[in-house]
């Protein structure tokens, strides 16, 4: 079990909500922290510890280090308009985001294992960066090569939806960002709070 799985369980324990409503994540088993005093009565919890609970969730989920994930929310912060939907438009719009959610891949790590493999092209150019950010219109499609990768052909089998901001051809293996959501417009199934992110930020600039 890798370094990033184990620490996506723990931080789906300490929130004790599956970040991805992963039927497999032991959080459904272990409903309570994680360590030995994991069962331990609650304390008071400070704002900060809510603060840096909110990032740590938004990291783990879309998989992003502290460095980078302080970068993205810096451009979120100095843009146009409500920062927490800046905030998430440029998380979902990255090009290993919309593929998760595209439904052609079953996770977040399947998604960027196919980009990191070049197993995938964004408007018929080959992308091997998962950080890479789409613009409204790019298509993104998975190569004729990783077809029968079975987790791939499992997820293409389903029945899964995607959310109205993207445009899946189950057929081409294709999804077009069709506009860049919101925070409302994203599916998460758990509560995720990008204002306790931005409070966080805030505080350090």
């Amino acid at each position: 079990m890798t370094t990033t799985i184990r620490r996506k369980f723990r931080v789906s324990r300490q929130m004790k909500a599956s970040l991805w409503g992963s039927q497999k994540d032991p959080v459904h088993k272990r409903n309570y922290g994680p360590g030995q005093h994991g069962r331990a009565p609650v304390k008071k919890i400070s704002d900060f510890y809510k603060q840096n609970a909110a990032q740590r969730a938004f990291r783990t989920y879309y998989v992003i280090g502290k460095k980078q994930f302080a970068n993205v929310f810096g451009k979120a912060y100095r843009g146009k308009g409500n920062t927490n939907d800046n905030l998430i438009s440029l998380l979902e719009s990255r090009v290993s985001s919309v593929l998760y959610r595209s439904g052609m891949v079953p996770t977040i790590f399947a998604a960027r294992q196919l980009v990191s493999h070049k197993h995938v092209t964004v408007n018929g150019e080959i992308v091997n960066i998962c950080s890479f950010t789409l613009k409204e219109g790019d298509v993104v499609q998975i190569r004729d090569r990783a077809s029968n990768i079975p987790c791939v052909v499992a997820a293409l089998s389903s029945n899964s939806e995607s959310p109205h901001y993207l445009e899946v051809n189950r057929e081409k293996r294709s999804v077009k960002l069709l506009v860049l959501p919101k925070f409302e417009d994203v599916p998460y199934p758990v509560v995720m709070e990008p204002n306790l992110v931005t409070e966080y930020f805030s505080s350090k600039m």
